[in-house]
């Protein structure tokens, strides 16, 4: 009888043995599962994703700067856009970044009328002290955005935040006569590479309509906003 239990206490220890190595192979993280059945470590890879969708009409002082990259140094692609001046601008940008995991890809366009001829914003004669800002931060994703608005004669904005464990959406839409400043961070932890980042400053009368949507695995990132 004893040995027919230590028989049986082995066999269920074999077994516990073979699923668990059944489990890595077919890559199951504790709590998720891994994209591309892949577990590497005590995480799952650094895949990062991410899209935008933006357009703006811009006229007076224009400033501002987007980075998309896959990987760090010279590894990966990589592409930066941006628009700095006094002007009429009518610009729209559509992008998506695949980084991370075997994913190394960008795809991007930007639409634009440029036009260096002078604003019709006259700025108040009197100062404004009228200000409004926002800032959100998903730390299980790694992202980041804010804006804040200044000097303002008029703003009428519509900003909406949805944030999962998995997934960040910022749907962003403002009229404003005044100082805009806009900012976005996407980096999945402090090892992956920064898949975007965009600064804006915008001085006069801005329409801006954005939408940036990103998904990662946890992040201990701290997230200052931009």
């Amino acid at each position: 009888m004893r040995g027919n239990l230590e028989f049986l206490v082995i066999g269920f220890l074999v077994l516990a043995i073979l699923l668990a190595m059944a489990g890595l192979i077919e890559g199951s993280c504790p709590g998720r599962t891994c994209p591309e059945n892949t577990c590497p470590g005590n995480g799952c890879p650094e895949v990062q994703v991410f899209t935008e969708h933006s357009w703006i009409y811009s006229q007076g002082t224009i400033n501002d700067m987007r980075i998309y990259q896959t990987a760090e140094g010279y590894e990966g692609q990589k592409l930066v856009t941006g628009t700095r001046g006094t002007g009429t601008v009518s610009r729209t940008i559509d992008a998506q970044v695949y980084g991370g995991n075997g994913y190394n890809e960008i795809w991007a366009n930007e639409w634009g009328v440029f036009q260096n001829r002078p604003t019709r914003y006259a700025a108040p004669i009197t100062k404004s002290d009228l200000k409004n800002a926002l800032c959100a931060k998903n730390y299980e994703v790694g992202s980041v955005y804010s804006e804040s608005y200044s000097d303002l004669v008029e703003l009428i904005k519509d900003t909406t935040v949805a944030e999962t464990d998995n997934e960040s959406v910022y749907s962003v839409h403002s009229e404003v006569e005044g100082t805009a400043k806009v900012g976005a961070h996407v980096q999945r932890s402090a090892r992956a590479v920064p898949v975007y980042t965009m600064t804006g400053q915008y001085s006069g009368y801005l329409n801006m309509r954005m939408s940036l949507e990103s998904g990662g695995y946890n992040s201990v990132l701290t997230l200052p906003c931009p």
